[in-house]
């Protein structure tokens, strides 16, 4: 048995024995007690794909799962993201109203703080997390021991289940879990994705500036074809094009499709030309060297004379990795 095949039997065994317990208790009491419904059961379910036997799981999983009451302040996000929404700020938010009125219907999942013994780490629910936080009422909770591998397959499982990520989601989400050394295998498991496909989500992720990606937001709309097109063509002038589009009140008042359309929208529009600008170089010791610069666009050209011509366009062709680095690094 190898350890992909060992972690998914252990993180199915978390449900299967008290699922079956519970399933032949239900069959003489039918009456469950109020407990966990959806991201408990989607877990389950989706980890051994056992549709033909939902019903059954979620009956047993509504009526004995231990439900905890823990106090909001004791727990922390997840230290991944796979959400590109904002949680709610303030008691107006449709989920906080709901809660208000109705309480808590679905406990959120935790495990205990890997660096804090006394504090836990929310795997999935975050926003139900927040709306109790603002409604200064204490959570319901179910504790799982879960490693760093087991909360990223389980977030990705839950959002699979439940209402999948949107596609830029999706790579954001790949993009953060590489990014924090976990290996493709685990992602692909986590997204319920093949290898060709998770390189074309990271592919994505790393093409488009993050800052840019968190301004349009989600865009449910916007499948895998419209935002592998707009990162194939995005360059750095495409950022400073965008610049004035996606710093605007009227961009951000936007919903999040309507958003990603207006940036297709800018990027279809042909650009203003730009007149050329041409200077020379000379360096300011002396020496046996002139360079004629000229800018137009997004097009630079160096072309550089004399004596040390050859030598000096060779080094600077050496080093145009590391310059660009820096470059970035400094942006």
């Amino acid at each position: 048995m190898g350890p992909d095949m060992s972690r998914r039997d252990r993180l199915k065994g978390l449900f299967d024995d008290t699922a079956q317990e519970l399933a032949a208790a239900n069959s003489e009491d039918e009456t469950p007690m109020r407990g966990p419904a959806g991201p408990v059961r989607s877990m389950a379910l989706t980890l051994g794909r056992m549709e033909e036997e939902s019903r059954a799981m979620q009956e047993a999983l509504l009526s004995g799962e231990r439900v905890v009451e823990l106090d909001p302040e004791l727990i922390d996000m997840s230290f991944v993201r796979d959400r590109l929404a904002e949680l709610p700020q303030d008691v107006a938010d449709e989920l906080v109203r709901s809660i208000e009125e109705d309480g808590q219907e679905v406990p959120i999942l935790v495990r205990r703080h890997p660096q804090h013994d006394t504090r836990y780490q929310v795997v999935y629910g975050h926003r139900r997390l927040q709306a109790l936080r603002l409604l200064g009422r204490k959570v319901q909770a179910i504790i799982r021991t879960l490693d760093d591998v087991d909360v990223v397959i389980a977030q990705g499982i839950e959002n699979s289940a439940r209402r999948n990520l949107s596609y830029i989601e999706r790579a954001v989400f790949a993009f953060n879990l590489e990014s924090k050394g976990f290996e493709r295998p685990v992602i692909m498991k986590a997204l319920s994705t093949d290898k060709t496909e998770l390189s074309k989500l990271i592919s994505v992720a790393k093409s488009i500036p993050m800052e840019a990606i968190l301004t349009i937001g989600a865009a449910p709309a916007a499948g895998r074809r419209k935002w592998i097109a707009l990162a194939q063509g995005w360059t750095s002038a495409t950022t400073s094009r965008l610049r004035g589009l996606l710093g605007s009140e009227d961009f951000a008042a936007q919903a999040s499709d309507r958003r990603f359309d207006l940036v297709v929208a800018e990027l279809a529009k042909k650009p203003e030309r730009q007149e050329a600008t041409e200077y020379e170089w000379l360096p300011k010791r002396d020496g046996k060297i002139k360079g004629r610069i000229r800018s137009a666009g997004d097009s630079f050209t160096i072309a550089l004379k004399t004596g040390d011509a050859a030598d000096f366009g060779g080094y600077v062709a050496r080093h145009l990795d590391e310059l660009y680095e820096a470059f970035k690094a400094g942006k």
